[in-house]
């Protein structure tokens, strides 16, 4: 089947490509013809997987899947939040949000947070929510040259390194998203083994 991720991000497609069985081929935006930028209006991460996932379901047709991650940091009171890519500015820019980060957790000993994606898949006229989170801690400094956004500065518990220096491997079995997409594919596998 033909199963749409509603994503233009290129890092984020090729990271959950490699998790979904052959089965199963993915589309990205560009590939159904969808160059828009989808507004993202609501104050949650479900709120937001829901509406992309609408938009393209709705416009295109295709079962579809969305999803929407944030960092939270609890020193920040949950701050970046929903608002994670453009905390420093619509511009979207990952070394400024990070720059802002860093910068408002200079003087905080409490350096504690977590990642939290949502993915709102629609199938069969249906929207189901999947969620996965994975604590951690800011770094004071960037570390690393692999991942995106705010990678090179969050370590995940029980790890020496940050997202960014983990090997795509480790970061795909221990990540928020991972979590997420782990819990879409085990919907799947059973969705599968229900219409053969």
């Amino acid at each position: 089947m033909q199963l749409v991720f509603a994503t233009h991000n290129r890092n984020k497609l090729k990271e959950v490509q490699v998790l979904f069985p052959k089965e199963i081929e993915l589309l990205s935006l560009e590939d159904i013809g969808c160059l828009d930028e989808i507004p993202e209006t609501a104050t949650t991460l479900e709120g937001n997987a829901i509406i992309k996932a609408n938009f393209v379901t709705e416009n295109y047709g295709y079962p579809c899947f969305a999803d929407d991650t944030g960092l939270l940091v609890d020193a920040l009171e949950g701050a970046p939040g929903v608002y994670s890519a453009r905390y420093a500015g619509e511009q979207k820019n990952a070394v400024d949000n990070m720059d802002k980060l860093l910068s408002q957790l200079l003087n905080q000993s409490n350096r504690s947070a977590h990642f939290k994606t949502v993915i709102a898949l629609n199938l069969n006229n249906e929207t189901l929510l999947f969620k996965g989170i994975v604590d951690g801690e800011i770094t004071t400094t960037k570390k690393g040259e692999r991942g995106f956004g705010y990678d090179p500065i969050f370590k995940p518990n029980g790890y020496d390194q940050t997202f960014a220096e983990l090997p795509l491997s480790v970061k795909n079995e221990i990540s928020h998203r991972a979590k997420a997409i782990q819990q879409l594919l085990a919907f799947f596998k059973n969705y599968n083994h229900a219409i053969k």
